[in-house]
């Protein structure tokens, strides 16, 4: 970790008071768990502190402590905008309020676009909230129990439960730690990996429906009048990206999902996951998008089934030639 941006990041925040934080569009797990950890951590600091996430709180993580602090638009002046586990300045939606330039963004996609005015991306890291669960203590921020719950979570989703291709030792290392704080990881397993509604399932077994296979590729897709008869109330896909994912012998999984928007301005939100050596994100790149070699995403503007032939056609030329993942 660069310790001059370090410094540089913890200055900004010790001689701020009113602090924004915002997290991507559709949040995950790591988003929600990094937004809520700093937010926790700097609010123990004496902060006043907004968060910020455009689409709202999924409510199986509503269980952390901080969760009904979250707001979807932010309101007044702050002394400092810090952007959290976004690639892009553009993944933030409409939460910085037409904020050009955060002062900080704290990420582990390598291909972010370093759009903030310090940039601290570590793109080693399993999870944004490792980044912070170490970031935070060197910059003179104390974690509570709540703030290291949440960061925890962060770590425990983004790696799948400590599954994903990517682990380090320093990773458990964190997760670790974090623990030390009294922090109840089975709890953490069961709400956030577990534990499904029955909107959810059912919202899966229309893209299950659909389901196909050619060649170690696999794809499906969910539509808005899929959530709308399973009353799934989220814009992503509940996850089955990742049981996707789990499909033997596979060597790529694709999930369609069908956005809001008019004719001639739809919008198609594309998840791929990947086996150990083959890099999606360069996939991702030529659609806008971007995320790791194995997990990877965009949003594409155009109509469903436009949007899926042109994905598949430039998926299949990804198996015909691979992109090694780079060292």
């Amino acid at each position: 970790m660069d310790r001059t941006l370090l410094t540089a990041a913890g200055q900004i925040l010790h001689s701020s008071q009113r602090i924004l934080l915002a997290a991507h569009i559709r949040p995950d797990g790591d988003a929600i768990g990094s937004l809520l950890g700093a937010g926790l951590a700097l609010q123990n600091a004496g902060k006043q502190v907004e968060m910020v996430l455009a689409d709202g709180l999924p409510t199986s993580y509503q269980f952390l402590t901080g969760a009904n602090q979250i707001v979807t638009f932010p309101s007044g002046d702050f002394d400092a905008v810090i952007t959290l586990d976004c690639s892009e300045l553009g993944r933030t939606g409409n939460a910085l309020d037409g904020c050009l330039t955060p002062d900080i963004n704290i990420d582990h996609h390598i291909t972010n676009e370093y759009f903030a005015r310090l940039n601290l991306v570590e793109s080693h890291a399993v999870a944004t909230a490792e980044i912070l669960a170490v970031a935070l203590p060197m910059m003179g921020f104390q974690l509570t129990q709540p703030a290291a719950a949440a960061l925890l979570t962060g770590l425990v989703t983004d790696t799948l439960g400590f599954r994903t291709a990517n682990m380090t030792p320093q990773a458990l290392h964190t997760a670790a730690d974090l623990m030390e704080f009294g922090v109840d990881l089975p709890e953490i397993f069961q709400k956030t990996l577990l534990q499904r509604s029955f909107e959810s399932i059912a919202y899966w077994g229309a893209g299950l429906g659909r389901l196909q296979h050619e060649d170690g590729l696999v794809w499906t897709s969910l539509t808005r009048a899929d959530r709308k008869a399973s009353h799934y109330p989220g814009r992503d896909d509940a996850d089955l990206i990742n049981i996707l994912s789990s499909i033997t012998d596979l060597d790529i999984a694709i999930i369609f999902v069908e956005q809001s928007g008019e004719q001639g301005r739809e919008k198609v939100k594309v998840s791929w996951r990947a086996r150990p050596g083959l890099d999606v994100a360069q996939v991702a790149l030529t659609f806008g998008g971007g995320g790791h070699a194995a997990a990877a995403g965009a949003e594409i503007h155009g109509g469903l089934y436009d949007v899926q032939e042109r994905v598949l056609k430039a998926t299949r030329l990804l198996l015909a030639e691979p992109v090694l993942m780079q060292n």
